[in-house]
């Protein structure tokens, strides 16, 4: 496998091999079928290739604000369960624990 260095890749951009190939396997698909390769799609192409990958697909561990908001929200929900009578019937049960759990939230954090 050839190393791709900026002086040989596409318009000298900084791309790994795999990243030249991908490119150029594009523009040569595009040439064969007449239509143009300089196109929003191979900007788009070149623009993931070279930005860092993002946070957007990786889970990153809780912070402490939102350890505390789930601890909140756990014990809000504990507190909204123990207002409800278990002789209840399961609708009027639900409709209690809603309607506590809209008092706990109205409440806000107690920070």
């Amino acid at each position: 496998m050839n190393d791709a260095d900026p002086k040989s890749t596409f318009r000298g951009l900084p791309l790994t091999p795999e990243q030249d190939a991908e490119v150029r396997h594009y523009i040569k698909k595009q040439k064969q079928q007449g239509a143009k390769w300089d196109t929003p799609e191979l900007a788009a192409m070149l623009r993931d290739m070279l930005e860092p990958p993002g946070d957007d697909d990786v889970e990153s561990d809780p912070t402490f604000d939102e350890i505390d908001e789930i601890d909140e929200t756990k014990a809000a929900a504990e507190r909204a369960a123990a207002s409800i009578d278990e002789a209840m019937d399961p609708i009027e049960a639900s409709e209690e624990r809603t309607a506590a759990m809209e008092i706990e939230a109205m409440k806000g954090t107690r920070h």
